[in-house]
Parts: C-alpha cells; structure tokens; sequence
C-alpha cells in the first residue's frame, strides 16, 4: 500500500488571515494598560510568536513586571477568545485546495504556536475544523515551532510519514522547524513576519492557495 501523502500547516497568516481580530485584542490591551497601539501592517510583523511577544514589541522599555505581564497577557487571551472570528476569513483559495485534498486522502494536520483551545475554537467558528486529522497549539505538547518534534510528533500522531510531508508555512519559525524535521518547506508570502522572502530558506514559494493542487499532485 502506498503511503499517503501528510500536508502540515501553520495558521495565522498561513490558512487564516487572523491579523484583524489579533490587532483588536492588541490595541483593546494597550488602551487599557495606557500603552500606544499598532497598525494592521505592525501586527502582521509581529504576530507570529505569541501574545506576549507582540505585546512586548510594543513597549520602548522591556517591562519586568511579572504580575503585569499575566494580567496583559491574560487580558488579551480573554478578550481574543471572545472576538476570535470577527474579521478573520481563510487565505484565499484554502476552502477549495482543503476540499480537494480531502478528496485525494491527504492527511492534513495544523501546527501553531497559538494555544490549542484557541485555535481549534477559531477553525470550527470558520468551518475548517474537519478537514484536519489533528490540530496542535503551542501547548498540545512540552515544546512547540520551531522545536521539529511540534511537526514529527503531529505526523506520528495521525499516521503519517515524514517521508512523504510537506509543511506550509509563511515564517521563518515554520522555515526552521520544517527544516530541522528534513521536511520540505511551502512559504507563503505576505506572511506574519518581518523576513525578506529571501531570508527565509523554502522550496516552494506561493502567494494564495489558488491552483496549490498543481504543485501538491508532485508529491502524491
């Protein structure tokens, strides 16, 4: 029996443009702390590593305060969860690739840093929860991206092969950590960092999922 073939994702700013609703828990934190806030374009440069990360970007000053960092970070989490699918909508061309991927018997799986409980809420409120065997957060396991084992353990997991896997990603996190798993590596671009595409080492390179079969089929 032939192998099938294991599609793994990321998803902010890979199959889900979630910067709006990410800068509206950002800016709804800053206002309340009395921190200034950030553009859409800002956030989709920083939005890729976390709650805290991109908040910390933020500041002029590093804040030390551990009690503070709880509550903003707990604020945005909190705020986020609430809001999570209120401007955010699928890259285009994600729900027909996704379908026919499913068609063909690729298993798919989706690898994030954000915290799982999040991004499983978001994927069903936007109806692509069941195109993938297995979704893992930043705290599915006891490491994440661009740790490898966030990617091979997913593989295992759904019965997969990462001989025969491709990741897909739009960062230079997911580049690192598919890298590091020796699995080949789709960028996609206008992504969730502030990396030239030519600073982030990719085999494919692809700005939307329209016609993403085409370079797929090559691995099947």
């Amino acid at each position: 029996m032939t192998q099938k073939l294991t599609i793994l994702f990321d998803l902010d700013g890979t199959l889900v443009d979630t910067a709006p609703d990410l800068m509206g828990a950002h800016n709804h934190v800053m206002k309340k702390f009395g921190y200034p806030q950030k553009s859409l374009e800002d956030i989709k440069n920083i939005a890729g590593r976390g709650a805290w990360i991109m908040m910390q970007r933020t500041f002029r000053d590093e804040i030390k305060d551990e009690k503070l960092k709880k509550e903003m970070v707990k604020e945005f989490i909190n705020f986020y969860a609430r809001n999570i699918d209120k401007r955010s909508k699928p890259i285009t061309g994600v729900v027909d690739f996704l379908k026919w991927a499913k068609s063909k018997h690729i298993l798919m799986g989706v690898c994030t840093n954000k915290q799982e409980r999040l991004a499983i809420d978001l994927l069903k409120k936007i109806n692509l929860a069941q195109y993938f065997e297995y979704i893992a957060g930043c705290d599915t396991f006891d490491f994440n991206k661009p740790d490898p084992r966030h990617l091979t353990n997913v593989v295992e997991i759904i019965g997969g092969d990462v001989n025969k896997c491709i990741m897909v990603g739009d960062s230079e996190v997911d580049s690192q950590s598919a890298q590091s798993a020796k699995i080949p590596f789709v960028l996609v671009e206008e992504g969730y960092t502030e990396k030239n595409i030519n600073e982030i080492p990719h085999k494919t390179l692809i700005k939307n999922f329209l016609s993403f079969e085409n370079i797929v089929k090559d691995y099947l």
